[in-house]
């Protein structure tokens, strides 16, 4: 990976903000600050970069592996969210009070606890006395928080930006010195081609520098079936694309060139609106978007992504038009080299060795 094309300034810079997070992790390291641990399970996924990595999707793939057998709960700061402090989700909240990516999970698993807190300590501790029933608590994005001790600490590092080949903020990406991938637990390379042979696995894991104690894993994104994104609006509850369908392709995300890339499969005929992560739509852009959708010609349907959607229903100036045309692309998590059991058995063998009444 070639070094980002910006100035010897934000390269300065970047050995600054270096020194400063690498004395904070030293402070945690020598117990000068404190980590509190909690007895059950704690499983933090996060990152050493900024930008999508994945947590979320990863986030509700461990929810499905753990939700059947587990009473569990997501714990996230809430990013982007117009409250402050800890607050537990319920039936009255939206992107807007939790969060688009926690109102998302809550949206699609009614039966965990998800809440949000910009201090995970005190997050946590609200959490149990409210639902002192749980079981687990999922961490999302928090490999940085480390005023809470996490059990288990899963990493996660994109496949074509490997935070080997990154720098630090504000030169390249990272958030802290790569070398302190030394306190994860489990990697996952992310966004992989559905195929790497060994040869490619094995670099990749020397790049990584893996410790003993770490396991490595990679793993991809599958799309599954379009779906009505406002059922009661919409007469069909999927779509079925063809060469002549018309899909005017609407997200607020980190990358929709994936995206892009699987529609292309199907039809050359995408119009494409795509807007920075975690975008709040205005009243402008979303009679834009009506605007552009009519003059296009018939079979024709809007697509966007579940945590687009998650903004989308709160959003007071979505036109009629819109929530009848409107379909999402869910988004699942698959891990490679038949290593799904082996990722599976590893999460719930540690949630069963440290669960409470163990």
């Amino acid at each position: 990976m070639a070094k980002p094309n910006k100035n010897i300034v934000f390269y300065l810079l970047s050995w600054l903000y270096g020194g400063i997070t690498q004395f904070r992790n030293f402070l945690f390291d020598a117990k000068i600050l404190s980590s509190t641990s909690f007895q059950l399970p704690i499983i933090s996924i996060g990152n050493l970069a900024v930008g999508g990595t994945g947590k979320t999707p990863h986030t509700e793939f461990l929810l499905n592996i753990l939700g059947k057998d587990w009473k569990t709960a997501v714990l996230s700061r809430g990013y982007k969210r117009q409250t402050k402090g800890y607050r537990l989700a319920n039936k009255n909240d939206t992107a807007k009070t939790i969060g688009d990516e926690p109102f998302q999970i809550y949206s699609k698993f009614p039966n965990t606890a998800v809440a949000v807190a910009e201090k995970r300590v005190i997050g946590i501790e609200n959490l149990l006395k409210e639902k002192p029933e749980i079981e687990v608590i999922l961490l999302d994005d928090a490999y940085q928080h480390r005023h809470v001790k996490p059990g288990l600490s899963i990493l996660l590092t994109e496949f074509n930006k490997l935070y080997s080949d990154d720098y630090m903020l504000p030169y390249g990406s990272l958030r802290e010195w790569k070398s302190n991938n030394k306190r994860a637990d489990i990697i996952i390379v992310t966004k992989c081609d559905e195929e790497i042979n060994t040869t490619k696995r094995q670099e990749i894991e020397k790049k990584l520098n893996i410790k003993p104690h770490q396991q490595l894993f990679f793993s991809t994104f599958r799309y599954g079936k379009l779906y009505a994104g406002f059922e009661n609006d919409n007469k069909q509850k999927t779509a079925e694309l063809d060469a002549e369908s018309h899909i005017l392709l609407w997200t607020g995300i980190e990358n929709p060139q994936p995206m892009w890339n699987f529609f292309q499969e199907y039809t050359s005929k995408i119009t494409p609106m795509f807007f920075p992560d975690h975008h709040d739509f205005t009243e402008k852009e979303i009679e834009k978007i009506d605007e552009i959708f009519l003059n296009l010609p018939e079979k024709k349907l809007i697509i966007t992504t579940e945590k687009d959607l998650s903004r989308l229903k709160s959003n007071e100036f979505l036109t009629e038009n819109i929530r009848k045309n409107l379909f999402v692309l869910p988004l699942e998590v698959k891990i490679l080299n038949n290593e799904h059991k082996v990722f599976t058995e590893t999460i719930k063998d540690y949630v069963t060795k440290n669960s409470r009444n163990s």
